[in-house]
């Protein structure tokens, strides 16, 4: 399938989502550079605003997010408008969100799960980022887990997530 629609495509992206802690920046960057593609990490394109509420602790809303979400599909249209294939990082934890983002044509969808327990062991071994810990229980309770995308366990390594995301999406690429 993906390999099929990489030939048939001008330029496609895929979203790698999940929650805070599930190594989406990691894993992105890890399959962008496997792949020879782009990498961009959806945090970095966060409002000031945003990202000075998630320091303190203040869970973001759906108003919050809305422009955040609009400029990156305006940033992944770009990538695909000029065929630029891109992987991008982005929590994407509402039905709602990806519906924005699927808006952009050829974006695949992988969904990095894990449990409630080691992503919060994650965030607290994190350093320098400014999601907190304590935001994980905003996110468990707003998300909306996705029923049409590729869904992969974390608790494995990057190098064993990123092949199962290659292997998943159908990718000739060892």
């Amino acid at each position: 399938m993906f390999a099929e629609a990489c030939a048939a495509a001008a330029a496609m992206i895929i979203l790698v989502m999940g929650m805070s802690g599930a190594g989406k920046t990691t894993v992105g960057r890890l399959l962008a550079s496997r792949l020879g593609w782009e990498f961009i990490d959806g945090d970095d394109h966060h409002p000031e605003a945003n990202v000075n509420k998630m320091r303190s602790g203040i869970p973001l809303t759906d108003a919050d997010r809305a422009p955040w979400l609009e400029s990156l599909r305006a940033l992944m249209v770009s990538r695909t408008a000029a065929g630029k294939n891109a992987v991008v990082a982005c929590s994407a934890l509402k039905q709602a969100y990806r519906e924005t983002l699927r808006l952009v044509p050829d974006v695949y969808f992988v969904y990095l799960k894990g449990t409630a327990s080691l992503l919060r062991e994650r965030l607290r071994d994190r350093v320098g980022h400014f999601m907190s810990p304590a935001m994980l229980e905003s996110q468990l309770a707003v998300l909306e887990e996705p029923a049409d995308s590729l869904v992969i366990d974390v608790a494995q390594s990057p190098d064993e997530i990123v092949m199962e995301i290659l292997v998943g999406l159908g990718s000739s690429k060892p």
